[in-house]
Order: structure tokens, then C-alpha cells, then sequence
């Protein structure tokens, strides 16, 4: 069952194109991860809010279609901000006393403490609490609003790794309940740590990100490879996609999205639009496999994808560097050699 579909969603303030037309739908015990920049993450709680017209396209929660001339109350949707207001003088018990009367909760507070890790802290005041601490507070809050689809903003960001604990037990609860969770994140790493189910969403639309967990040969599987490879087999693998690992999983990118490649203390790093990705391969084996997509070696430590390159800048004889047309407007070095090179390619004197 569908518990949240968007359908041809598209968003564009004055002449920034926020993000393209997407689809998406959160089906019932379903755990989603946006990976967004700020802007467009604000912009969607504000859609969901109802305080910023929807204009093109469509947004439907529980079956109903959201209207802004309705709250998000008249919604089974609840909605747990980074930043939001709980009753700094009281104690957490106090708080959440409160939001069981007001929610006319049917969720044990007991229950919701144990599960948040707050039984300790039951009796201290909020304003006494870390920020984790208070995190801890805010996913107890929508706990006891026990909605069919629960929406996080940022929930690990700048959390100890008790509360990031916390929040996945959360997760694990919601599911269990078949209830949908939609995450917005910042973060690729944290949304990859949350779900499986992780989408990218910028300029250019809706993408959904592939991974694949880290899984070790067994012994028998390297003996069969070995083997395989003693006989003069020939073993074909479609490289086409460049791997990245973030914590225990293989993430895969399509290299147009790549912006460029640097080589710090040994280890690869591939950029996209700002954020940092190791890469389970060498810089000689990246060059090798990208060079068909267009990729040029501009440095020893720099593999830049020409088709974002602007402009060349000239700063002495010797040196020189690359403007990139991403949003940092990331510079990298270009060696003398491999100006010299860039100009035969450019068919430039």
C-alpha cells in the first residue's frame, strides 16, 4: 500500500530550477532516505507544511491529496525537525506526558523511554540535556504521535553514536509496526547507515542510488576464481559504473555524475557536487576505465571530468589550474605536461 505518493513534483524559484518533475512512492513499511542539499530539503517540509504552494504536480498521504488549505494534522503524517521547540523548564517525563495527552497517544511513555534510551534521564529537565540527548527527546515526541508516516529531518547529524543507535532501533520499530519512515539527509553516509532505499534529488532530478552490501568470497569462491583463472578463463566484469564504499556498502555511480577524482595519502576520492566518496580502485585503474567517458589525468593526484570544466586559468609559465562548473566552483590543478596535452586535445596552439 502506498503510503506517500509524489507525482510530477517539480519546483523552480525564480530562475533556479530547485529540482526537475520526479515521482517517488513510500509503500507501508518502507524506510526512504532523500539525500538533498538544504535548500531543497526546506523546500519540501515547507511543501508538506503547506506553507509553500505545491504548484506543479502532486503530493497524496494516506490517499488524501494534500491541500494547503489543510494542516498536516488532518494528515496521518508526523513530522520530526532538526531544529524544534519541547519544553525546555520540564522534565522529559513531563514532556512527554504532555504530548501523550495531546496526541491522545495510546503508546506506553514507558515503552517510548526504554526504546530512546530516556529512562535515566526521565527526571532531568530538557534545558539540562546534550543535544543528543534532546534528539533523543524529539524522536520520543513523534513516538507518542504514532503516525501511519513518519518524517525525519537531519536525524543523526552532529548525534554521539548512542542516539545514532537509538535512532535505528527506532527504525527497526517502525518497520515492525508496517509503518513508513521518510528520511531527509544531507549526509549520503547517514542515509546509507539508515535504509537501502536511498534517492538523490538535485537539478537534475530523482535518482536512485545503487548499492549492494560488501560480502566477502568464501573460500570456495577463490579457489573456483583462482582456478578458473589458471585454466586461461576469461573473466569479463562491467566496469561501467565507478564503486564507492561508504561503511559497509559498495555504492555505484553512473560517471557523468562525477565532477573529478583526487588521490590524498593513497586513497582515491571521487567528488559529486561537493561530497566525498572513497573509491575501491586506484587512480591508474579510475583513469583507465574513465577515459572513454570523457575523463582527462590533469594531475598525478586529479582525475577531472572535462565536460565540467569552464575555464582554464593561467596563473604563471608553470602553473595553471581547472575551474569546474559545480556548486563549490571546485579548482584543480592542471600540471604543465598535461597542459600541454589539454591543448592537443582542445586542438589548441
Amino acid at each position: 500500500m502506498e503510503v506517500l505518493t509524489i507525482h510530477n513534483l517539480e519546483r523552480q524559484e525564480k530562475d533556479v530550477l530547485l529540482f526537475p518533475a520526479f515521482n517517488l512512492s513510500v509503500h507501508t513499511g518502507e524506510v526512504v532516505a532523500i539525500h538533498s542539499n538544504l535548500n531543497i530539503r526546506v523546500c519540501l517540509l515547507r511543501m508538506l507544511l503547506g506553507k509553500v504552494p505545491i504548484g506543479k504536480g502532486e503530493i497524496t498521504i494516506g490517499g488524501k491529496k494534500l491541500e494547503k488549505s489543510q494542516k498536516i494534522s488532518h494528515y496521518p503524517v508526523g513530522i520530526c525537525f532538526f531544529e524544534q521547540e519541547i519544553y525546555q523548564r520540564l522534565s522529559v517525563l513531563d514532556n512527554l506526558k504532555f504530548y501523550s495527552q495531546l496526541y491522545s497517544s495510546s503508546q506506553s511513555i514507558e515503552d517510548v523511554l526504554m526504546l530512546t534510551q530516556l529512562s535515566t534521564l526521565m527526571n532531568k529537565a530538557v534545558h539540562k540535556l546534550t543535544f543528543s540527548e534532546k534528539r533523543r527527546v524529539h524522536f520520543a515526541k513523534i513516538l507518542l504521535e504514532d503516525p501511519t508516516l513518519y518524517i525525519f529531518e537531519e536525524p543523526e547529524l552532529n548525534v554521539d553514536l548512542e542516539t545514532k543507535r537509538v535512532f535505528l532501533n527506532v527504525l527497526d520499530y517502525i518497520k515492525e509496526k508496517e509503518e513508513s519512515a521518510l528520511i531527509f539527509t544531507g549526509n549520503m553516509e547517514n542515509a546509507i547507515t539508515m535504509t537501502d532505499n536511498v534517492y538523490r534529488l538535485n537539478d537534475t532530478g530523482l535518482h536512485k542510488v545503487e548499492m549492494q552490501d560488501e560480502v566477502p568470497l568464501s573460500v570456495e569462491e577463490v579457489e573456483d576464481v583462482s582456478e578458473k583463472q589458471d585454466e586461461g578463463t576469461l573473466i569479463t566484469v562491467n566496469f561501467n559504473k565507478i564503486p564507492t564504499k561508504v561503511n559497509e556498502k559498495i555504492v555505484l555511480f553512473d560517471p557523468p555524475e562525477i565532477d573529478y577524482i583526487e588521490s590524498n595519502d593513497g586513497q582515491s576520492n571521487v567528488f559529486i557536487k561537493g561530497e566525498a566518496f572513497p573509491s575501491t580502485f586506484t587512480m591508474n585503474e579510475l583513469e583507465e576505465r574513465l577515459m572513454p567517458f570523457g575523463f582527462f589525468r590533469c594531475h598525478r593526484s586529479y582525475i577531472v571530468n572535462l565536460q565540467k570544466v569552464r575555464e582554464v586559468i593561467t596563473w604563471t609559465r608553470n602553473s595553471y589550474s581547472l575551474v569546474l562548473d559545480d556548486k563549490p566552483k571546485s579548482t584543480i590543478p592542471l600540471s604543465k605536461t598535461k597542459m600541454t596535452q589539454l591543448k592537443e586535445m582542445l586542438g589548441l596552439k
